[in-house]
């Protein structure tokens, strides 16, 4: 599983014209779901991704998390984070799961976010055309493979 994680002042998801998610302070996290990944992936992901430190404190300086802070997050399904660029120019999708495997481990990702947090998480649709609109605080933005925990 890979996530961008970015640190916004402000996000949204519009489908269709229609704003289906937005948010103040806090996260847009894009998640990228491949086959190898499991339960283990998602509880590593999402204690890392609420616990992790990239919000100011009173100093300015990045040592608060997002439940620190009562922060809002936005998870975005996005499969092009598996997409392999070795060969050619046009990218392959092919370790990126189809959606009956991908789509209960984004439901699963996203409802372990809401208890670790102890409120609701706003999403995306998975698989929609959608348009993300965000403002990056910083900018922060990090990149987390939980295949690879070094």
């Amino acid at each position: 599983m890979r996530v961008v994680i970015q640190r916004v002042s402000s996000a949204s998801v519009t489908i269709d014209n229609k704003i289906v998610a937005d948010i103040q302070k806090g996260l847009l996290v894009l998640v990228g779901i491949e086959d190898a990944d499991s339960q283990e992936d998602i509880d590593w992901l999402v204690n890392k991704i609420t616990n992790i430190r990239i919000f100011g404190d009173e100093n300015d300086v990045m040592n608060l998390s997002v439940a620190a802070i009562d922060g809002e997050i936005i998870v975005v399904s996005q499969f092009t984070l598996h997409a392999a660029t070795k060969k050619g120019n046009r990218p392959s999708y092919i370790k990126a799961s189809k959606p009956e495997i991908a789509i209960p481990l984004y439901q699963n990702f996203v409802n372990q976010m809401e208890k670790e947090l102890g409120k609701t998480v706003q999403t995306g649709v998975f698989g929609a055309d959608m348009k993300v609109l965000l403002m990056n605080d910083g900018p922060v933005t990090i990149i987390i493979d939980s295949k690879n925990r070094d």
